[in-house]
């Protein structure tokens, strides 16, 4: 064997190493990497000096078993006239020494793709939110109904009239949780649900046409009644659809007012969920009231629950959350022991981000999961929750952009506003 033959057997492999090592590679880029034009060492360049000054035929080097000849492409693309190049341009690359476009697929293995030098762009809060509300919109369908607009998707109705827009849902879903047997029937204009549970209680729930609660009772196994919430007094025809209500005077403590569930201790959580209003209520007011007046529902301490948060453009409460929501079930569990008929509303808030429609669906289903999580899992009766959504319209933190203090649920007494008792207490 010629001296040129034991060489170039030796030290194929050490050339393809080292042809590895000295590739430049770009500095955006992770994982394996593709030698898309790699250089040739110096003693590559000096054996292919050598070679081209003799005569006579170039004794093929052994190719590495599964491994390509990572040198291959760059001496085809000197190969002298008069000879074939060796077949080893991956099909998308053209053999001459300009440097190659990125293929636009990987190649069939063992050759390993580059990467793009662009990696693409993190996705936006938009297209998060677009991505998880995208079978919502699409079933999404508005109407002119008089003087206002009327937006009707899977579960939600969202109803805009001049500035103000408010969404409703049916709320029979929730109610199915843990009960026995549930029956539907129509009574004229009305939808009348029965909801029987394992002891033989049942709730019956009347709505109209429209899928607005008319009225709430519960009746024991024994048929007495219970009246949980009256809401036909917003259908009287002289009654404003909104409240024009001045915000009150708060004289109790900030802290004892708005109460963070993260530091609140389990008697504050019972004493804020059966508290007082901090002004007089003048007389009963209807569920749509007060779910529709802000400066009404304030007349009544809240929680806000910051021991829950969401994703952008989510409503789902995360598995490792529900565990939190212990504390404020035990104060409710405790406040219906003593008052069977205590009603609780849980509210839904968002950020910014996203239209104000996508914003108002968002935050009513967020709500709605929180009552969910308090039913299924610590057997909150959901008669004595009321759930709505308000959207971006009463953020924590001012700004437009993602904000995940403003994505939250806030629970509050109506109690007193259902039943027009109560007031501050006195001294």
């Amino acid at each position: 064997m010629s001296l040129r033959s034991i060489l170039l057997a030796g030290t194929v492999m050490p050339l393809a190493i080292a042809g590895a090592v000295a590739a430049p590679v770009a500095p955006e880029r992770s994982g394996p990497v593709q030698f898309a034009q790699a250089q040739p060492s110096d003693r590559e360049q000096d054996r292919r000096r050598g070679e081209e000054r003799r005569d006579g035929d170039r004794p093929p080097p052994p190719a590495p078993p599964e491994r390509p000849e990572t040198d291959n492409r760059t001496r085809d693309a000197q190969v002298p006239p008069g000879q074939t190049p060796r077949a080893q341009t991956p099909p998308d690359r053209t053999p001459d020494s300009r440097p190659a476009a990125a293929p636009r697929r990987p190649p069939a293995p063992p050759t390993v793709a580059a990467p793009s030098r662009v990696a693409p762009p993190p996705a936006t809060a938009d297209e998060l939110r677009a991505r998880r509300m995208d079978d919502i919109r699409s079933t999404r369908r508005e109407v002119r109904e008089g003087d206002r607009t009327v937006i009707r998707e899977s579960g939600r109705t969202m109803i805009r009239e001049g500035n103000r827009t408010i969404v409703r849902h049916n709320e029979m879903d929730r109610f199915r949780a843990g009960a026995r047997d549930v029956t539907v029937r129509q009574r004229g204009s009305e939808t009348v649900s029965t909801v029987v549970r394992p002891g033989g209680a049942r709730i019956v729930t009347v709505v109209d046409a429209d899928g607005r609660l008319i009225r709430r009772s519960r009746l024991d196994a024994r048929g007495k009644e219970r009246v949980l919430i009256d809401n036909r007094r917003a259908f009287a025809p002289d009654r404003a659809r909104y409240l024009d209500l001045p915000p009150p005077v708060v004289r109790i403590p900030r802290d004892r007012y708005v109460v963070a569930a993260a530091v609140a201790s389990a008697a504050l959580l019972y004493e804020t969920l059966t508290a007082a209003p901090v002004e007089r209520v003048e007389r009963p007011y209807a569920l749509d009231e007060i779910r529709h007046t802000a400066p009404l529902r304030d007349r009544m301490p809240r929680i806000d629950l910051d021991t829950i948060t969401f994703e952008t453009g989510s409503w789902t409460v995360p598995p490792d959350q529900v565990g939190r929501l212990e504390a404020i079930a035990e104060a409710m569990r405790r406040a219906i022991r003593a008052n069977p008929s205590e009603i609780f509303l849980i509210e839904g808030y968002t950020d910014a981000v996203g239209s104000d429609i996508d914003n108002l669906s968002l935050s009513d289903r967020r709500a709605e999961a929180v009552a969910i999580a308090l039913s299924e899992r610590y057997q909150i009766p959901a008669e004595n929750l009321a759930t709505q959504g308000y959207g971006e319209e009463f953020p924590k933190i001012a700004t437009e952009g993602p904000e995940r203090e403003n994505r939250r649920v806030a629970v509050r007494r109506i109690t007193p506003l259902l039943t027009g008792r109560g007031g501050p207490p006195r001294g």
